[in-house]
C-alpha cells in the first residue's frame, strides 16, 4: 500500500473540534464562535476558561462557581513546594513547570478519565495551580520565600502578587489578564496536538498537560517571545533598526516576532497586544526598548507587509511581560498559564469520541539484511 507523505502533517485535519477557529486570510480568531476582540474587551481569563471548557452556555452562576473553585485550589501542598525547592536554581522555568505538573498527578490521582466530576476537578487544579508553580519557582530560584496566593485577588492579579509581593496596578492586571485570554487556544498547534495524542491513550490529565508543556519548550513553538526581547536588546537603539533589518533580509534570516504559519494578514492578537503595550507605556513611562519595537514593526511592515508578513502575538507579548517585571526565561511558562485552558478543553473534547492516534509511516530502510554478530 502506498501513502502520500506530508511532512509535519501540514494541512491534514486530525480532529473535528468546536473549540476555536482561525481564518488566516481575514485575520479572524474565535473561541466557541466568539471573536477574540470581544473576549479581550469584555471577558476575564476565568470567564474565557469557562467558555473553552464548557461551551457557550456560560451562565453567571456557573462562571462564578468556576472562579470560586479556582480561588480555592491555587495553593500548593508543602510536599509539592519541597519538590520545587529541589530543582537547580539554574534550571529553566519550563523544566520546573513540566516536572511539577507531572508530580501533581501523583498527589491527585485521576486515572479514571470517564469520571466527569474528577475531570472537572483536575481541570480546576491545573488552571489554578500553574501560576502558583511558575511564581513559586521564580522566587525560590532567587533565594526568596514563596508567597501564598490571596483569595481576594483574581487570577492575573494573584500571579503578579505572588511574583513581586505587591498588589499590582489595575493596568498591569488587565494587561496580563488579556494576554492569558489571547494565549488560551489557537486550534491544532503542536502542543495541543501533543495533548490530544496523549489524551487519546486515556492517560490522566496531568500527563496530558505535562506532555503539552514539553512540546511548548521547543524554540519553534513557545520560545519566540523570549527571542523577540533578545533581538530588540541586540538592536539597542533607534538608529540601529534599519541597518539591522536590512542585514537580516539580505542574509535571508528570520526576524523574530513576524510572520505566522496561519495568518497571512495582521494577527488579531498582535493588534490587541499593541494597544495593551501602549497602555503599559502610559503607566510605566516610555522606554527605548518599546520605541525600538515600534520602529522595527514599522520597518518590517514596510518591507514585508505586501507579502503578508506582519507582527505576530509573540512580538508584543514579550514586551508586555518585560514591562510587568517578568524575567525573560519565564515568558514561555506564562504562555502555558493561558494555554492550559485550551489544552484541557481539547482533552475533554478528545474523550467525547475517543480513538487512539496511530498514524503510519513510509519505510525508507533496507530489507533482508543479514545479522552480523558483534565481536
Amino acid at each position: 500500500m502506498s501513502y502520500d507523505f506530508v511532512p509535519g502533517l501540514e494541512g491534514i485535519p486530525i480532529a473535528e473540534s468546536g473549540i476555536s477557529f482561525v481564518n488566516g486570510q481575514e485575520g479572524i480568531l474565535e473561541y466557541r464562535g466568539i471573536r477574540i476582540q470581544d473576549l479581550a474587551a469584555h471577558s476575564t481569563f476565568e470567564g474565557t476558561a469557562h467558555l473553552l471548557l464548557n461551551g457557550n452556555a456560560v451562565t453567571a452562576p456557573a462562571r462564578d462557581s468556576l472562579t470560586c473553585d479556582l480561588t480555592h485550589h491555587r495553593r500548593l501542598k508543602d510536599k509539592v513546594l519541597n519538590v520545587i525547592k529541589c530543582f537547580p536554581e539554574s534550571g529553566h522555568p519550563m523544566g520546573a513547570l513540566q516536572a511539577t505538573v507531572a508530580a501533581l498527578g501523583m498527589f491527585y490521582p485521576a486515572k479514571d478519565v470517564s469520571n466527569e466530576s474528577e475531570n472537572y476537578l483536575s481541570c480546576i487544579r491545573l488552571i489554578a495551580k500553574l501560576p502558583t508553580i511558575v511564581a513559586a519557582f521564580e522566587r525560590l530560584r532567587t533565594g526568596e520565600e514563596h508567597i501564598f496566593p490571596r483569595d481576594d485577588l483574581g487570577h492575573a492579579a494573584n500571579f503578579l502578587y505572588m511574583v513581586t509581593g505587591d498588589v499590582p496596578h489595575p493596568v498591569s492586571v488587565r494587561a496580563l489578564d488579556v494576554c492569558l485570554i489571547l494565549h488560551a487556544d489557537h486550534t491544532m498547534n503542536a502542543s495541543t496536538f501533543s495533548a490530544r495524542v496523549t489524551g487519546s491513550t486515556l492517560a490522566d490529565p496531568y500527563s496530558v498537560v505535562s506532555s503539552a508543556i514539553g512540546t511548548l519548550t521547543g524554540p519553534l513553538h513557545g520560545g519566540a517571545n523570549e527571542q523577540v526581547l533578545e533581538m530588540l536588546r541586540e538592536i539597542g537603539s533607534l538608529q540601529n533598526v534599519e541597518p539591522f533589518i536590512e542585514a537580516k533580509l539580505k542574509n535571508g534570516e528570520r526576524i523574530m516576532g513576524f510572520g505566522h504559519r496561519v495568518y497571512k494578514t495582521r494577527d488579531p492578537r498582535a493588534v490587541i497586544l499593541r494597544s495593551l503595550a501602549d497602555d503599559m507605556t502610559d503607566q510605566h513611562g516610555a522606554s527605548e526598548l518599546y520605541d525600538v519595537a515600534l520602529k522595527v514593526e514599522e520597518v518590517v511592515t514596510e518591507r514585508l507587509g505586501a507579502k503578508g508578513i506582519f507582527a505576530n502575538v509573540d512580538f508584543y507579548s514579550g514586551i508586555i511581560y518585560d514591562a510587568l517585571g517578568i524575567r525573560q526565561d519565564a515568558f514561555t511558562p506564562m504562555f502555558a498559564m493561558g494555554r492550559v485552558a485550551g489544552w484541557l478543553a481539547h482533552w475533554l473534547e478528545q474523550l467525547t469520541d475517543n480513538r487512539i492516534f496511530r498514524p503510519t509511516q513510509i519505510y525508507t530502510g533496507a530489507h533482508n539484511m543479514k545479522y552480523i554478530p558483534m565481536k
